[in-house]
């Protein structure tokens, strides 16, 4: 049995993310990781060209449609989860301690109703859970430190690692969101690179250093050598400060407080009031110390 997936990134340039469909080369059964629910801040419109080209691409493909994944409640995008099972019916997944992050937010947006259960996906992955993509073994490495809910997708050769590890030449992601930690971030990331060597690496997100092109593949053995912050920390403290230090001077992301109540609810957008219109709610104030930045 192949253990090599075909990976397919496809990169979305307003939030420099990066969503994938994975298949089993001998199945042709797929999964579709981390996808981008379109979503304009300035005028409030939503759209779905990221996930129709998704599904455009698994059409073409010939592939079937296996499991809709994401790594965690992400900060700077909608997911679009909950579409994407609309259209195929597959069963959506995340890290069982997506509870921890609705116990928390549900908090900051004083939202009673909410369940806090993780009941708005179909599969809750325990840390060392085993599956199946295709004839592919697969399983599951708790991440924390970017969010308390953070998960890594091992799939065969191909390591997911969503907002832990970036490009080499761009380091690390950001630990100072609420229950984020410097420090169980660096412990999340060694476990990433004691994988094997020639473990493909892919990332949640590529803000392009330098203006260069949008990278997202690269290898465990690559990361541990030339990561700019990996390769020059020698411990946990001295990443820590860097880390920490970094944060500090980082703007919160401009759509924190609209896509976590999405992504929080399984990517499902607020329900239509009287009037046929969906509206968001984010509160003032609740993440004090933030930097403005420019």
């Amino acid at each position: 049995m192949s253990s090599k997936p075909v990976v397919k990134g496809f990169f979305d340039s307003r939030t420099s993310s990066i969503q994938y469909v994975v298949h089993c080369p001998q199945t042709k059964q797929c999964a579709i990781i981390d996808p981008v629910l379109d979503f304009d801040e300035k005028s409030g419109a939503t759209a779905t060209r990221h996930a129709d080209a998704i599904l455009a691409y698994i059409g073409e493909a010939g592939l079937s449609v296996q499991w809709i994944l994401d790594t965690h409640p992400h900060a700077d995008h909608f997911s679009a989860a909950r579409y994407l099972k609309s259209k195929t019916a597959a069963p959506t997944a995340i890290g069982e301690r997506v509870v921890d992050v609705q116990k928390l937010w549900k908090g900051i947006y004083n939202w009673p109703d909410l369940a806090e259960d993780g009941s708005q996906w179909d599969r809750l992955f325990k840390d060392g859970e085993s599956f199946k993509l295709g004839n592919i073994d697969a399983s599951i490495m708790f991440s924390p430190g970017h969010t308390m809910a953070s998960i890594t997708y091992v799939i065969g050769d191909a390591a997911f690692v969503h907002d832990t590890l970036f490009m080499p030449d761009s380091g690390t992601a950001r630990a100072d969101f609420p229950g984020g930690s410097a420090s169980r971030l660096y412990r999340s990331i060694m476990a990433i690179l004691a994988l094997p060597g020639e473990t493909r690496v892919f990332t949640g997100h590529d803000y392009q250093p330098d203006g260069r092109e949008p990278l997202w593949e690269s290898t465990v053995a690559e990361q541990k050598a030339t990561n700019t912050h990996m390769s020059t920390c020698r411990n946990e403290a001295e990443f820590v400060a860097v880390r920490e230090a970094r944060d500090r001077s980082l703007p919160m992301p401009k759509l924190i407080l609209h896509a976590l109540q999405i992504n929080i609810n399984g990517g499902q957008l607020p329900p239509p009031e009287a009037n046929g219109k969906r509206y968001l709610k984010f509160p003032l104030d609740a993440l004090a110390g933030a930097s403005w930045g420019d």
